[in-house]
């Protein structure tokens, strides 16, 4: 393995950024509530084209105390809540049930859109989370009885049975967070970038908005 060259820091600040046609994004047309401008926002990319745009970053809590991030696929927005599933015992799970919080970001570098979601998390119910689980590839399912994810692999990856189609894996769990505040941010190729967070009320009742400085 060779080290990186030296004049890499040179090639990255010669990367084009925001060479495209970007959307524009008025705040003051904005919803009341985040969660229709999201969905807005998120139909626009499916139907621009943008690549896996339901793929989002989900950072946690590490039991450690330091943050801990993956890529993960939105599963909706149910009431409100953002939705995402895994199972209760991989390493996102315990750090759920340890620290229910969590951030999810979006990037679409296509439209030069950025979401950030932050909040509290809980579990569905336990039928969404077997409708979830039932839902997904036999593989997938597969893998998922085996409750191993994150543990350490020693030798090849073995090949799995198709499990019956109604078996759900218990510790199968579809999570919610419950969002307290989300951001909006669209690109400016004059870096007069356009930003909006909405913060939910202390009565939880609604939202209100402000604009943030670039």
């Amino acid at each position: 393995m060779t080290a990186p060259s030296h004049d890499l820091a040179a090639r990255l600040r010669a990367l084009p950024v925001f060479d495209l046609a970007l959307p524009a994004f008025d705040p003051s047309g904005a919803p009341d509530d985040p969660a229709l401008l999201f969905a807005e926002w998120l139909e626009e990319a499916i139907d621009h084209g943008v690549a896996e745009p339901h793929a989002m970053t989900i950072s946690t809590i590490g039991t450690d105390g330091r943050p801990n991030a993956r890529v993960l696929i939105l599963k909706g927005i149910a009431d409100g809540h953002w939705r995402f599933a895994s199972s209760g015992l991989s390493v996102k799970g315990r750090e759920l049930a340890a620290t229910a919080a969590a951030a999810l970001t979006f990037y679409w570098p296509a439209r030069g859109r950025q979401i950030r979601v932050r909040g509290a998390v809980v579990a569905a119910e336990a039928d969404v989370s077997a409708q979830d689980f039932l839902a997904r590839g036999p593989a997938a399912r597969a893998e998922a009885l085996l409750a191993r994810q994150s543990q350490p692999l020693v030798g090849e990856l073995p090949e799995l049975e198709v499990p019956p189609a109604d078996l759900v894996a218990e510790h199968w769990t579809v999570y919610e967070v419950v969002a307290d505040e989300v951001e909006f941010w669209q690109a400016d190729a004059e870096r007069r970038h356009v930003r909006l967070r909405y913060l939910r009320e202390a009565d939880g009742a609604g939202w209100t908005t402000e604009r943030l400085w670039p």
